[in-house]
């Protein structure tokens, strides 16, 4: 048997055996979708040539090298896996633009929604300034709004306390976002229907007091980036909210899982967003420079971050080889 059975397999060692060997000098992501999808056919064809090995042949050498063969290979393709760094970088290069990508629907709802509803605040309050009420605009900040004083220009006196303190909000309003989608969806739409209307609605107040530009130039750095996440992080919250009310094919149970866990990578996701639009907030939308460099502030970070979640990962779709837990 083990004549016959080696010389039917040997190459396919043989081949195993030099993919291997460029892996010692190269990473798996390096490889090409056809290598990676040949690396993971010849190990699982080496595990189940060592299982026969294991059963039928008497020649300890032969079982030997198989197991040798098997435990490099499981070795190499999940060394990154117990690397907490390669996964963190993982996490961000890949799972989480390609989650966004996978659930981009709900994100675009989320700011259509929202965008509805900023747009009808502000016509209204044009319209009619006590509308702002029903917007939630607080009397003080009406006043403010009339006195024509330019609140965010404060920020400009302490950066770094303005920035944490912005960063802390922004957080809070993504979370809350994306938690009351617990709540079937329903607290999540509630949030987003409230930014709405404030947003659009302080809009309105400023430009019927004639510093409406002044307002748009303040925000218009750092909103690109601060309104994705508030957008994804609804959406996040409304795919929870759809994974309960339609499990589909799944249990609920089971749906509520998989848009769990795809939830929770959009929001991780977000953290390091938040915390750069809040630097941008706090140290250059208050700044007194030109806003021709903030519109451009805006539209790089617009570009790059569309990019990164369009197009990061995507040569990491290859099938990976599932582990064999009797030759780990």
């Amino acid at each position: 048997m083990s004549d016959r059975f080696i010389n039917d397999n040997k190459n396919d060692w043989q081949r195993l055996e030099d993919l291997l060997k460029l892996l010692d000098s190269m990473a798996l992501r390096q490889f090409s979708r056809e290598e990676v999808r040949e690396l993971g056919r010849l190990y699982r064809r080496a595990a189940s040539d060592l299982a026969i090995a294991r059963s039928e042949s008497r020649d300890p050498r032969l079982v030997n090298y198989l197991n040798s063969l098997v435990v490099r290979a499981h070795g190499h393709i999940y060394r990154a896996e117990s690397k907490g760094g390669n996964k963190i970088a993982n996490f961000f290069w890949r799972e989480f633009p390609q989650t966004f990508r996978r659930t981009w629907k709900f994100t675009a709802f989320a700011f259509i929604f929202t965008l509805i509803f900023g747009v009808f605040s502000f016509v209204l309050t044009k319209r009619d300034a006590d509308f702002s009420e029903f917007a939630g605009i607080h009397p003080q900040m009406r006043y403010v709004i009339k006195s024509k004083i330019r609140w965010w220009d404060d920020l400009n006196e302490a950066n770094q306390i303005g920035s944490s303190q912005i960063l802390t909000n922004n957080i809070g309003v993504t979370f809350f976002a994306f938690a009351l989608g617990a709540l079937l969806g329903v607290g999540t739409l509630y949030v987003l229907v409230i930014n709405g209307l404030s947003i659009g609605s302080v809009l309105a107040l400023t430009y019927a007091e004639g510093y409406g530009n002044d307002l748009v130039t303040f925000m218009v750095a750092h909103c690109v980036i601060e309104l994705s996440c508030i957008f994804i992080a609804g959406g996040a919250g409304l795919m929870l909210g759809y994974g309960m009310l339609v499990p589909g094919n799944l249990s609920r149970a089971d749906s509520l899982k998989k848009r769990g866990l795809e939830a929770i990578k959009l929001i991780i996701g977000c953290v390091p967003l938040l915390f750069i639009a809040g630097c941008i907030e706090g140290f250059i939308s208050p700044a007194p420079i030109s806003p021709f460099i903030k519109y451009g502030v805006a539209a790089l970070t617009g570009i790059l971050l569309y990019s990164y979640l369009f197009f990061a990962g995507r040569e990491a779709k290859e099938e990976l080889p599932e582990a064999v837990p009797a030759t780990a």
